[in-house]
């Protein structure tokens, strides 16, 4: 059996993934990886949104410009989540943790939650959620 057949749907056109690239992938960690993404994208997009270069980024998160670059192109492994979170703040993006308790002790997940703009009074929506 393919290790990648529990992740995906066979379909007549082809194979639906999981929504997890990183798991169709079989790589080890996927939920981690696509979370660390879902941040790292958030970076680059208040980059390009406040219209500031990667060496004015790097100074506001406390980078070398050729990092900034390592990680608006994807490389992350050599961050934390903790760090992610740190260049987010510096940014001005304000990152929140929600610890819950599931009702009958299964596995939790782990999900980014974008809140709406400031002009928006709509309730929080799921950005990313992994599937079980």
């Amino acid at each position: 059996m393919n290790r990648n057949s529990k992740r995906t749907t066979a379909t007549p056109l082809g194979k639906l993934g999981s929504g997890n690239v990183f798991a169709d992938l079989g790589l080890p960690n996927p939920e981690e990886e696509l979370l660390k993404a879902k941040l790292v994208s958030k970076i680059a997009e208040v980059i390009e949104k406040r219209e500031i270069t990667q060496v004015q980024a790097g100074e506001i998160m406390g980078l070398p410009q050729s990092k900034v670059s390592e990680l608006c192109n994807g490389r992350t492994e050599t961050y934390s989540f903790e760090s992610l979170y740190r260049f987010l703040t510096r940014l001005g993006v304000g990152v929140s943790v929600v610890l819950e308790d599931q009702p009958d002790w299964s596995r939790g997940t782990i999900q980014i939650v974008e809140a709406p703009s400031h002009d928006s009074q709509h309730e929080f929506a799921p950005v990313w959620s992994p599937r079980r």
